[in-house]
């Protein structure tokens, strides 16, 4: 089963998703009611089929791509996809395994929804992405918007962020992760508090996908992720974003060796 974009009912504005999943019955229930939500909406059941999608027309601004599909799966799709040009990507796993959610995670998805689930939440999680979504900036202002915090500067209307002015290739939710940090600087923040702030994640003790976003983040802005001096470990505690730098060897902020706790 497939549709296609271009509904006459729906505004030509409208933003447009891109539904892989095999199930008939996902299908026809998110087609009706993202339609109903004012989506523009085609739905797929393979790899294949989206990639026939995507040729077709690839002005598509967020993906919901099921990992357990006919032939290639999700995550291979999703590995293979190019995080530069690539819509945003919401994973849907019906297996609701934690390695699920922290694999997605550390290829770039910038959501994850166990299955089964309401659609309202699904809803919510695909504004709360197309929200972060970034926008090209205009060359002869996006400068004039950007703030200065220690060696970052962000332009929170573009949703980019640069260090030492060179711009940095963040996904989706490295960009609100970083902002997260940015807003807090030279705090101590723990797991719980970025879980909150991030929403969406079932809370458990067992939970890494906040130390793997942590990880992922760390390898864009650091020289030597093993040695941070921007995004340091403080030990049995949580984070601790310094915007200016700071000596890994600090006596106050141990080396991160590993994750906090």
């Amino acid at each position: 089963m497939t549709d296609t974009f271009h509904d006459s009912a729906i505004s030509p504005n409208a933003p447009r998703i891109l539904v892989v999943d095999d199930d008939p019955g996902i299908q026809t229930l998110l087609g009706r009611y993202l339609r109903e939500q004012g989506f523009d909406v085609r739905m797929v059941g393979s790899g294949a089929e989206m990639d026939t999608a995507l040729a077709a027309d690839p002005r598509v601004d967020l993906l919901v791509l099921d990992i357990m599909l006919p032939g290639e799966d999700g995550l291979s799709i999703a590995r293979r996809l190019d995080p530069k040009t690539r819509p945003p990507v919401i994973m849907l796993s019906a297996r609701g395994e934690d390695i699920d959610r922290i694999v997605g995670l550390e290829i770039g998805a910038d959501d994850y929804v166990p299955k089964p689930f309401n659609p309202r939440e699904l809803l919510a999680r695909i504004r709360a992405v197309l929200r972060r979504h970034r926008i090209e900036p205009d060359a002869h202002v996006e400068k004039a918007h950007r703030t200065r915090v220690g060696d970052f500067a962000v332009n929170v209307q573009t949703r980019q962020a640069f260090l030492h002015d060179e711009a940095l290739d963040l996904t989706h939710g490295e960009w609100q992760l970083l902002q997260f940090f940015i807003e807090r600087p030279n705090r101590v923040i723990n797991r719980d508090q970025i879980m909150d702030y991030l929403k969406g994640y079932e809370r458990s003790a067992f939970d890494r996908s906040i130390d793997v976003r942590v990880t992922r983040l760390r390898r864009k802005i650091e020289e030597n992720p093993a040695e941070p001096r921007y995004l340091v470990t403080i030990w049995g505690e949580g984070y601790l974003f310094a915007p200016s730098g700071r000596s890994p060897r600090s006596p106050d902020v141990p080396a991160a060796a590993g994750e906090p706790t």
